[in-house]
């Protein structure tokens, strides 16, 4: 006997992490949610198809608001930063500027990766377009490169062709104002995409951070400038290039292995401790984890007894899926497959020869 519950992939984190496809949210952190609990418990669940794309579609606001909110501040960042380099000739200022204008750039793929990753699943594209959020994440990896390539350059170029620089106090105010600045929207990047779940997001915000150095660069440096150390902008530039190749390498991992479908192990050592503890679960099988966009899915093998009913078992199905919705923060489908134990030998005989080695 062999039975299989599906559900679409779609749903976010809310409360402590999650938000369930069941068309309500559980906020299970914090003394100020016991309301959340109390709807909860008097809400009914639905596994609705149309509640889920709901959730998505959420996340998807929640991310296209961050990109809005940190293009706004960058923005108005780099326009205070341009008047500065107009009347003082700060060419280190100037490049962060770029740097700063570059960074809101960003902005665009990403938000065009937010708004194709509602789109609803195809016939050709089963799982939605969730993965195109790491395709952006690609193009933000090598916006972070272009930055270190150039801030290397210009700190290089600094060093060969020393130039003066007037209006010391403004450049190293416009340069502790381009560090605030950075520094705020990647750190609201970086929450909101951990929030979602969204890998490019968390890139995105490591790159504005990028920039928050370079910013820190024209501050230190102005300061050299102003006790006659000419130098002083250009080497601490080649430092701060060195910082965004670390970065830059942080971002490009996070990015790799989101393409090449990695996960946190613990979250599958929770997941299979949780479907131990379902009732009448015998043993766990195949367990498999997987990022689609900003979402988790989960494929499992659970072994039941093998006198169970059709009914029984898909009850059995429906518990694991729940209780794997509430234990892993971003899980937006699960699917599970029904084994019987095995009485005479192994029932998956026949197709042993089809399938290949597991990952241990």
């Amino acid at each position: 006997m062999s039975t299989a519950d599906q559900h679409e992939p779609l749903a976010t984190d809310e409360g402590h992490g999650h938000e369930h496809g069941h068309g309500h949210a559980h906020g299970h952190q914090g003394s100020g949610r016991w309301w959340r609990r109390i709807a909860h418990l008097l809400t009914p669940h639905s596994h609705d198809s149309a509640d889920k794309v709901d959730t998505a579609m959420e996340s998807s606001r929640e991310g296209m608001r961050a990109l809005w909110i940190s293009l706004t501040v960058l923005a108005a960042t780099a326009a205070l930063q341009a008047v500065v380099v107009v009347f003082s000739g700060s060419v280190a200022l100037l490049g962060d500027t770029l740097h700063n204008v570059a960074d809101a750039l960003t902005a665009v793929p990403l938000g065009l990766a937010f708004l194709v990753g509602r789109r609803a699943a195809t016939r050709r594209y089963t799982y939605g377009f969730g993965r195109a959020e790491d395709l952006a994440g690609i193009v933000i990896v090598v916006f972070i490169a272009a930055s270190s390539a150039l801030a290397g350059y210009e700190a290089v170029q600094r060093l060969i062709n020393p130039a003066p620089v007037s209006h010391l106090w403004a450049v190293a105010a416009a340069g502790l104002v381009g560090f605030v600045g950075n520094e705020l929207v990647a750190r609201y990047r970086i929450q909101v995409g951990r929030k979602i779940g969204s890998a490019a997001l968390v890139a995105d915000g490591l790159h504005a951070r990028t920039d928050g150095f370079t910013s820190l660069a024209v501050l230190v440096g102005a300061g050299g400038v102003a006790i006659g150390w000419q130098w002083a902008d250009p080497v601490v530039g080649l430092f701060i290039t060195v910082a965004i190749l670390f970065v830059l390498k942080d971002a490009a991992r996070e990015i790799y292995r989101r393409l090449m479908d990695a996960v946190d192990p613990e979250l599958v050592e929770r997941a299979e401790q949780t479907l131990r503890a379902v009732p009448h679960i015998m043993d766990v099988g195949v367990l498999r984890l997987r990022w689609i966009g900003h979402r988790l899915h989960a494929e499992t093998n659970l072994t039941v007894e093998p006198d169970m009913s059709l009914t029984g078992a898909h009850s059995i199905a429906v518990d694991a899926e729940h209780q794997l919705l509430h234990a892993i923060p971003r899980l937006g489908g699960v699917t599970v497959h029904i084994d019987p134990a095995p009485v005479h030998g192994d029932q998956h005989d026949a197709l042993s020869h089809h399938r290949q080695p597991s990952a241990g």
